[in-house]
């Protein structure tokens, strides 16, 4: 586990030490186990790379007990073993509505429900995983975000540019970590 995905689970077991496991924020797939192999359907599709292999489907996501005072949902997905441990953003996702509970599957793909910002390959939609072959099963994080931002923000932000904005303005995050590999 590398030190995101550390972060990640403290901040997860933080929350959880305070609420009752009936009040816990959670998000979860229908299509994959938290920590499991996600099929390949899921990988990316794109012509000019070799190891975008898949249908660039994106998984079906729901999520419960979201703080009361939420304002919108974000929703990051970024494998930190991409661009050799540099990492790859593959979805940057914001200005959910706070009365959404989820995704149905290819909602990210098609840009529905959602305010698309710039992922690494630069476009503003789920861009499946594309590890190339002999890397290893990637970790693709899935971090949800309830803020007490109105959905305003405009579109196109990074996920640096996003994390910016939403500084004092996170009210409690969830995660699900998906992995794949070639």
């Amino acid at each position: 586990m590398n030190t995101k995905q550390k972060l990640l689970c403290s901040a997860i077991l933080f929350y959880a030490s305070q609420t009752s496991a009936s009040e816990l924020f959670t998000l979860q797939s229908p299509a994959f186990a938290d920590n499991a192999l996600m099929e390949k359907k899921f990988a990316g599709n794109a012509s000019n790379n070799p190891n975008c292999t898949g249908e660039n489907f994106s998984p079906s996501l729901v999520w419960n007990n979201p703080p009361t005072q939420t304002q919108s949902f974000t929703l990051v997905v970024h494998d930190p073993e991409g661009a050799t441990g540099l990492g790859v953003t593959h979805l940057v996702a914001y200005n959910i509505s706070p009365s959404s509970t989820g995704f149905a599957q290819n909602d990210l793909r098609d840009g529905k429900g959602y305010t698309g910002g710039k992922n690494t390959p630069g476009n503003l939609r789920w861009h499946g995983p594309c590890p190339p072959p002999g890397s290893g099963a990637h970790h693709y994080t899935f971090t949800l975000i309830a803020t007490s931002l109105k959905p305003t923000l405009p579109e196109g932000l990074t996920r640096e540019e996003l994390f910016a904005k939403l500084k004092g303005h996170t009210l409690a995050a969830t995660g699900l970590i998906g992995r794949f590999g070639q």
